[in-house]
């Protein structure tokens, strides 16, 4: 599978760029571009990966990310498949940070403005009333251009700026290293680990996809993502506990099983020290 590091995008004419995405699964690579970005998932499930945060997503995820910040909406094993009839649908804007001029955000009147974008290096994930406001005038921006689309751009903002329905993607503490050679090994880490997590995954294997020793794998990768691979690991198999209990198809058992965990009570201690509650506890929260 080919990598894409830094991503074109769109029209090289327009400064704002809204693309309604409508595939069979989302861009499975890892990649990055100086746009800001503001996307909604409307159709889909999978895992995100933005800078060293691993979330499920579905329907309603909505974000706004930093220019050259890594990410990469990863769909689910089925959507790969041969026979899939799965459809994904997404609408992205872009725009750079000088598409009104190169000094406008750094404008007295603009101050609460420049702290949003400046809060969005980390990545923002929104919520509540401020999400649906988002999603709506994505949809609106789809068939809008010219003049028009910017004023509602810059309203969009400044109502973002206003808001507290937002929570950060990213650690306070994340280093954002782009370069080729750590794209390309990141993506096939992410690529590797997505598709075989329910089964047994070891050091080895991973390390030499790599072209790396188990040890010089083992510290590159704790200091690119802030955590251990067996960590990361298991944040794939809990997102993916997460979704199941949210689909209400199968019990916690079944859920442990296809998930990757091999006992209940090796799942019940992952699954509360990352997502602070018990799997029962969780599904009980769903239903209120």
């Amino acid at each position: 599978m080919p990598v894409v590091l830094e991503k074109n995008i769109g029209s090289q004419q327009d400064s704002v760029t809204v693309l309604d995405l409508r595939e069979s699964f989302f861009d499975p690579n890892w990649h990055f571009h100086p746009h800001y970005q503001l996307f909604t998932v409307l159709e889909g499930t999978g895992t995100r990966f933005i800078g060293d945060s691993i979330q499920y997503f579905e329907a309603g995820d909505t974000v706004f990310l930093g220019p050259n910040l890594p990410h990469l909406w990863r769909s689910d094993k089925m959507y790969f498949e041969n026979n899939s009839t799965l459809k994904t649908h997404g609408i992205v804007l872009y725009f750079t940070e000088d598409f009104l001029g190169s000094d406008f955000f750094e404008k007295s009147e603009m101050s609460v403005l420049n702290a949003l974008l400046k809060n969005s290096s980390r990545g923002l994930v929104w919520s509540g009333k401020t999400k649906q406001h988002v999603i709506d005038r994505l949809l609106e921006l789809r068939n809008i251009k010219g003049f028009k689309r910017i004023l509602i751009l810059l309203d969009l903002l400044h109502s973002l700026s206003q808001s507290k329905d937002y929570q950060f993607i990213t650690n306070e503490n994340y280093t954002n290293l782009h370069k080729l050679s750590e794209t390309e090994r990141m993506q096939k880490v992410y690529e590797y680990v997505s598709k075989n997590f329910k089964d047994t995954i070891k050091l080895s294997d991973i390390a030499e996809k790599v072209n790396m020793s188990e040890a010089a794998f083992c510290r590159y990768f704790k200091k690119r993502t802030n955590r251990s691979f067996v960590d990361f690991v298991n944040e794939i198999r809990i997102g993916n506990a997460c979704k199941l209990l949210s689909q209400n198809t199968l019990n916690v058992s079944g859920i442990c099983f296809e998930s990757g965990f091999n006992t209940i009570s090796n799942f019940n201690f992952h699954f509360k020290k990352i997502v602070g509650k018990t799997p029962s506890e969780y599904a009980r929260a769903l239903k209120n």
